[in-house]
Order: structure tokens, then C-alpha cells, then sequence
């Protein structure tokens, strides 16, 4: 079991920055699949980055591609989301994610993933 607890959350204006980050605990491993979902109101849970296994890649959705970076510190086992220049459209529940058997072609299904954190908002107003 893994225990995923999410922070970072918060209301910032359009242009700004968030940093969020996601700590696992219970039985986690660096060569786990991290990432990061988002659901809007009204709208399914969307995949925006993950970092795949050990590999060391990372991965995100196109809309958050140069603005976004996601990064692991495997000694404090947490995985971090750097938000720049946040949009109003980024708005919405942001979730950590985990898994340790997760293959490269599923990433971006939500359903393949073992482990989910309770989920931190994220507010950007125009």
C-alpha cells in the first residue's frame, strides 16, 4: 500500500506560479510511476505529467508542455509540479498518482493507476 498527501494548492492570479508536491508514504519506490491528474468542474479527470518509472522521463499533456515540470526527490519520496505562467483553464483538483506496474502506452488512463492522493485545488483567476 501507498499512501499519496498532496499540498501546494491555492488561489493565484493568471501569469502566476504554484509548486505543488506529493508525498508517499506506506511502501513506495523510486521505480514507481508518479504523476499528475487534474479535473475540472464538469469535466473527467485529465492526465498532466508523469515521470515514468526509473527512466527518469518525463511526460505531460501538450496544453501544459513548456509551463509545467515535474521532478522526484527519491530520498524524501516526493514528486513536485512546478506551475509557471498558470492560465485560467488550469484551474481544477489537482491529484498525485502512483504506480508500480503501469506500461508507457497507458500513462495518460486514469484507470491504470493504483494510487491516488486526496487532491490539493488550484485556483487561477483572470
Amino acid at each position: 500500500q501507498v499512501q499519496l498527501v498532496e499540498s501546494g494548492g491555492g488561489l493565484v492570479q493568471a501569469g502566476g506560479s504554484l509548486r505543488l508536491s506529493c508525498v508517499a508514504s506506506g511502501r513506495p519506490s523510486s521505480r514507481d510511476t508518479m504523476g499528475w491528474f487534474r479535473q475540472a468542474p464538469g469535466k473527467e479527470r485529465e492526465f498532466v505529467a508523469a515521470l515514468f518509472r526509473s527512466s527518469g522521463r518525463s511526460y505531460y499533456t501538450d496544453s501544459v508542455k513548456g509551463r509545467f515540470t515535474i521532478s522526484r526527490d527519491n530520498a524524501k519520496n516526493t514528486v513536485y509540479l512546478q506551475m509557471e505562467s498558470l492560465r485560467p483553464d488550469d484551474t481544477g483538483v489537482y491529484y498525485c498518482v502512483s504506480d508500480s506496474t503501469i506500461i508507457l502506452s497507458s500513462l495518460r488512463d486514469p484507470r491504470q493507476y493504483d494510487y491516488w492522493g486526496q487532491g490539493t485545488q488550484v485556483t487561477v483567476s483572470s
